[in-house]
């Protein structure tokens, strides 16, 4: 044997042991793998630095871009609040919508993004119709996966292997080549859950790991979470009074969070504001003390409202934790001389004054230094008072960065870069083009832009492509083909697709599926040139397959979602073995009858 081939041969065989132990992060094995192809004399440095210039690389990061300009605008947020308005509350509709959604979307974003947008929903549907979270998780987690596979720029391996034809002279695929298949699969998934996922899904709930850090706040300090809308009628005689004067804190214990009537929206109103006819009230309090008070001042409780449709959504608004520090302006001042809702927006909800809990009103209690401060606000006023040197802000928070008058931009953009792609440019420029083109329309600025690429991920397939190259240049790649091809070669054709179909699956269960991919693409094209058939189809299927991860969380879709579903590796084994072999006899007689 060649003394290149048992170089590339060790470096493939520590690659992919570091790969699966995990000990070091895996762009870093990528990294120390190509520069040990560049070290051993193997690479030159411009075969060594390649996967840098590779359009695998350009397409990856120019999807990441795309994909932060269009969630900055709020889009998919209004997407998957309406996917889950229209699945209701029954788990079976729930599953087969939200599903479909998500491998859809996960076609043309990353799909640990897909996941990641639609898993709050999930949980505040789980919370509010009681249905374990664990029994609807892992479907849109599958389906996730699943929807990788529906273009060639929804996953890692359907980016890389146009690339890895083109190094060997292949002719690349389109951005739908694959879409068939993909649609099967994902049908399939969604069926299989709807069909078995009472067997085969846990039933338990989520434990403390599973809550958020505000429903961790509400349950220690045992604050008031019931929100409920008001219309204020012409014969109410709430008209013309103050919140001081209707006895909101005093007599009814319940908080005013905001009001609005025609284009003005007021959050945690002044004292001495007055309720007019035709406004919407926001109330926060119990069912019990609400109903009562919209009783007493005949005015009418609504479901929904165009002014709050969003604002009392945990991402966007919530509970606040703050300490009254020495120094603050605040101290030996009331909340009436200090004006707190008039300053920032947040509505007091309860103070901890010398030790003791006050609730009601507590406008004139003298607040001192050490006191705590609990307050319902949008993120965005509770910023200002984080950003005050009168307060310490103890709750965790992030404000999101939501710019809806960018959202035709975004789309445009979008749809242009997909046009590119479609009309036949290459997916790498058409989707750089439209990053660039999200920039120059400033949905993004170019920091943002930098920002949103995963730059662990680049230097992973930048890192790993040059291995492939080193696989081909030194004949390692068509050594280890015909040591497969052995032992099928007399074998019915189907067993050779079969055996590229297992392989790649059981690489993906062990390693990156992008790793995957560089170390089978060329020793797939090898069996192909082997066994006669047209290697393209062959190296395809390989990328498909290497989705096929669902035994173990060890895809990353999977190991995202674990924690907030409860799941221990034995419930992905009872799901997952099913959906591996479903996925595996799928793709195998499609790529044979239809496309080898």
């Amino acid at each position: 044997m060649d003394s290149g081939i048992i170089t590339v041969l060790l470096i493939l065989s520590v690659t992919v042991i570091m790969l699966v132990l995990d000990v070091v992060r895996i762009d870093i094995v990528a990294i120390g793998c190509m520069l040990a192809l560049g070290w051993t004399g193997i690479l030159i440095p411009q075969e060594m630095f390649s996967g840098f210039s590779s359009n695998a690389v350009i397409a990856m990061l120019s999807v990441m871009i795309l994909g932060r300009g269009i969630a900055r605008t709020g889009i998919m947020d209004g997407f998957s609040k309406f996917i889950i308005k229209k699945a209701g509350t029954r788990k079976r509709n729930l599953v087969g919508l939200l599903s479909i959604s998500t491998g859809l979307l996960s076609g043309l974003i990353q799909n640990i993004g897909a996941a990641a947008l639609f898993l709050p929903g999930i949980l505040q549907v789980s919370r509010r119709t009681k249905i374990p979270a664990s029994s609807l998780i892992m479907p849109i987690g599958f389906a996730a996966i699943l929807g990788g596979t529906l273009t060639m720029v929804g996953s890692g391996p359907l980016i890389l292997i146009n690339d890895l034809l083109l190094n060997e002279g292949h002719e690349s695929y389109n951005l739908f080549s694959v879409t068939p298949v993909g649609l099967v699969l994902l049908l399939s998934g969604v069926g299989y859950f709807l069909l078995f996922g009472s067997k085969i899904l846990p039933k338990k709930n989520v434990g403390e790991s599973g809550k958020t850090e505000q429903e961790k706040l509400v349950e220690r300090l045992k604050l008031p979470e019931n929100i409920k809308l008001l219309t204020v009628t012409r014969e109410s005689s709430l008209i013309g009074k103050t919140t001081e004067e209707a006895g909101l804190w005093q007599t009814y214990h319940v908080n005013l969070l905001g009001m609005g009537k025609e284009d003005d929206v007021v959050y945690a109103p002044w004292r001495k504001t007055k309720f007019e006819d035709g406004q919407t009230l926001a109330i926060l309090g119990s069912a019990e003390k609400i109903e009562q008070f919209a009783k007493d001042f005949q005015i009418e409780v609504i479901s929904e409202s165009p002014y709050f449709s969003d604002d009392f959504n945990p991402n966007v608004s919530g509970f606040a934790e703050i300490i009254i520090p020495p120094g603050s302006e605040l101290c030996r001042k009331c909340l009436r001389e200090y004006s707190l809702r008039k300053r920032y927006a947040v509505e007091p909800v309860i103070l901890f004054n010398n030790g003791e809990r006050v609730e009601a009103d507590f406008s004139d209690v003298e607040i001192r230094p050490g006191d705590t401060l609990i307050v319902y606000g949008r993120w965005d006023k509770i910023k200002d008072l984080k950003e005050s040197s009168d307060f310490v802000v103890l709750t965790e928070f992030e404000v999101p960065k939501k710019d809806k008058s960018k959202t035709w931009p975004a789309i445009g953009c979008f749809l242009f870069a997909i046009t590119l792609a479609m009309v036949g440019f290459p997916i790498s420029m058409a989707f750089l083009t439209g990053a660039l083109c999200m920039i120059l329309t400033r949905v993004l600025n170019i920091g943002e832009a930098y920002e949103a690429i995963e730059w662990k991920v680049v230097f992973l397939l930048a890192g790993l492509i040059p291995l492939g190259v080193a696989m081909q240049k030194t004949g390692a790649a068509m050594f280890l083909a015909e040591s497969i091809m052995r032992v099928v070669i007399d074998l019915h054709p189907v067993f050779i697709v079969l055996m590229v179909g297992v392989l790649s699956t059981v690489f993906s269960l062990f390693m990156s599926n992008v790793g995957a991919i560089v170390v089978l693409a060329p020793l797939v094209m090898g069996m192909a040139d082997i066994a006669g058939i047209d290697p393209r189809p062959l190296v395809l299927m390989a990328a498909v397959c290497a989705a096929n991860s669902f035994i173990l969380p060890t895809h990353q879709v999977n190991a995202f979602l674990m924690s907030s579903g409860g799941y221990r590796n034995a419930d992905y084994i009872k799901a997952g073995s099913g959906m591996t072999i479903l996925f595996l006899t799928i793709t195998v007689l499609l790529f044979y009858f239809f496309m080898i």
